[in-house]
C-alpha cells in the first residue's frame, strides 16, 4: 500500500487531557496510550492519532474533523449524553445529512450519514 499523499495522524488539542480521554472512549471506544503527562495516543480502527495538551481548544474556523454513523439521531443524543454541546443542529446537504458539536474540551466537531436523506 502506498501511503504517499495521505493523511497519516491527527492530532487534536485537549485543554484537559482526562476529560477528552473520558469523551473519546464513552463515544466511540477509542484505546489510549500514555506519553508523559501531556500526549496520548490512540487508533480508531483505521487512522492513528493523538490528544496533544494544549492551552487552548482549536479555533472553531479551523480544520473539521468529521466522524461517519450509521445512525445520526443516536449519535446526536450520545454526544450529548457524554458531555459534548450541539453547536449546528442536523442540516441536509446533497449525499446526507450532519450535526456539529462541540466536546467537553472546547473542539468542534461533526458526525455526517447518509442513512434517512
Amino acid at each position: 500500500m502506498n501511503l504517499e499523499n495521505q493523511i497519516n495522524y491527527v492530532e487534536i488539542p485537549a485543554t484537559d487531557l482526562p476529560k477528552a480521554r473520558a469523551f473519546f472512549t464513552a463515544m466511540f471506544g477509542w484505546e489510549f496510550q500514555e506519553w508523559g503527562s501531556d500526549y496520548l495516543s490512540f487508533n480508531d480502527g483505521r487512522l492513528n492519532g493523538g490528544i496533544r495538551g494544549s492551552d487552548v481548544p482549536s479555533p472553531a474556523n479551523g480544520v473539521l474533523l468529521v466522524f461517519y454513523s450509521e445512525d445520526l439521531e443516536r449519535d446526536l443524543q450520545r454526544v450529548q449524553e457524554h458531555g459534548a454541546t450541539i453547536s449546528q443542529d442536523v442540516f441536509s446537504f446533497p449525499g446526507g445529512r450532519r450535526f456539529h458539536f462541540i466536546d467537553p474540551v472546547g473542539n468542534e466537531f461533526a458526525i455526517w450519514s447518509e442513512k434517512g436523506v
